[in-house]
This record gives C-alpha cells, sequence and structure tokens, in this order.
C-alpha cells in the first residue's frame, strides 16, 4: 500500500535551492571592475603585511645561524618580476620605509630594498629573467647578497663605532645566510602572489 505524498513536502524543495542560489559567490568575472581591483589592492596589502608580521618571527627550521628569510626582498622580486624598473623602485622603496619603521631608520633599508626592485625590473625587461622557481630563487639568492652589502656598507659610511673588519665579517655569516633562506623561501611568496596578478590581469583585459 503507497503512502500518499503531501504536496506540501514537494514545494519546499524549490525554495531551498533559491535560497542556496541567492547566497552562492559569482565569479571574479562577474564582478564590478572597481570591487574587482579594491579586491586586488587588498589582497596585495595583506601580503605585504603578512610578510611585516614574518619579518621578526622565527619558526623552527626557518633560521640560519640566528638569521630568518628576507620576506620583503622577495615580496618586491615578486613584484618586480612583470612591471617597470620604476614601479619595482617604488615599492622596494616603500617596503624598506615600512622595515625601517619596525626596526630603525639608520641605516636605511629603503635603498637596498629600492635598488632591488629596480634590478628585478631591469632584469626582467632585458629578458634575463624566465618566470619559473628556479630563476626567481636565484635572483632573490643573488639579490638578498646585494641587499645585504648595501646595509653593510651604510653601516661602514656612518662610521659605526664596531671597526670596518668586524661589520664585514658579521655581514658575510649574514648575506650568505638569508640568501639561502630567502631563495629556498621565494617559490611560497612568488608562486600564490604571481598567480593572483595573473589571473587580476587578466580580467581587466
Amino acid at each position: 500500500m503507497k503512502i500518499p505524498a503531501f504536496g506540501g513536502s514537494r514545494q519546499k524543495k524549490p525554495k531551498s535551492s533559491e535560497r542556496t542560489s541567492k547566497f552562492r559567490i559569482q565569479p571574479l568575472a562577474r564582478w564590478h571592475p572597481g570591487i574587482r581591483q579594491l579586491l586586488g589592492w587588498i589582497v596585495t596589502a595583506s601580503s605585504v603585511l603578512l610578510c611585516l608580521l614574518l619579518l621578526p618571527t622565527r619558526f623552527p627550521g626557518m633560521e640560519l645561524l640566528g638569521i630568518g628569510p628576507n620576506w620583503l626582498l622577495i615580496w618586491v622580486v615578486a613584484w618586480s618580476v612583470k612591471r617597470t624598473v620604476f614601479a619595482g623602485a617604488l615599492a622596494g622603496i616603500v617596503l624598506g620605509l615600512l622595515q625601517d619603521s619596525m626596526t630603525s631608520p639608520s641605516p636605511t633599508h629603503a635603498i637596498s630594498l629600492g635598488i632591488v626592485g629596480a634590478l628585478t625590473g631591469l632584469l626582467q625587461k632585458q629578458r634575463f629573467i624566465e618566470e619559473d622557481f628556479i630563476s626567481i630563487a636565484v635572483i632573490v639568492f643573488v639579490l638578498a647578497v646585494l641587499a645585504e652589502t648595501i646595509f653593510g656598507l651604510q653601516l661602514t659610511l656612518l662610521g659605526n663605532e664596531r671597526k670596518v673588519t668586524d661589520i664585514w665579517t658579521y655581514y658575510q655569516r649574514v648575506a650568505l645566510a638569508s640568501a639561502i633562506l630567502s631563495s629556498l623561501w621565494a617559490p611560497v611568496v612568488y608562486y600564490p602572489l604571481n598567480l593572483w596578478w595573473q589571473r587580476m590581469k587578466l580580467l581587466e583585459q
């Protein structure tokens, strides 16, 4: 014997589907261009903030001789790879000033990171950089050594109380440790950011 179905129970199903459709998130391609651009800037600013927070943090396995990865340098390289020399230099200067606000303004990090951004943009303009993990890791390694060298040179020119030989002996170890760790962790920052920026650029076309 079949139990007759009630008419009210059949009418509830389309209502539930209507409710779920109301809360469905639309694809980014259908978003308003202004909102999409705002979201892009929020993601970019959040990634910078995350790198700033990670800078003084020392997780197990993420330090060498007491030195951690230079997260801001990695971010500057990731940003400058597909941008102009001016955009790379400007990003490096801004992030360098942000790092100065967390540490000390003298010597400044703006010079070294600005040069890193400009050189990355220049190398990309000359097509010397391939957009793969190995190339990014190599360029981060070289520029990390350069950035620490510039920072040590500033200490020498400022007439620090320590001897010049002590400064350069210390910064040789710092440069090597920072370059190794930064190059190893570069893909972690570069891959998601590059993927996001590529997607946003395609949507703008």
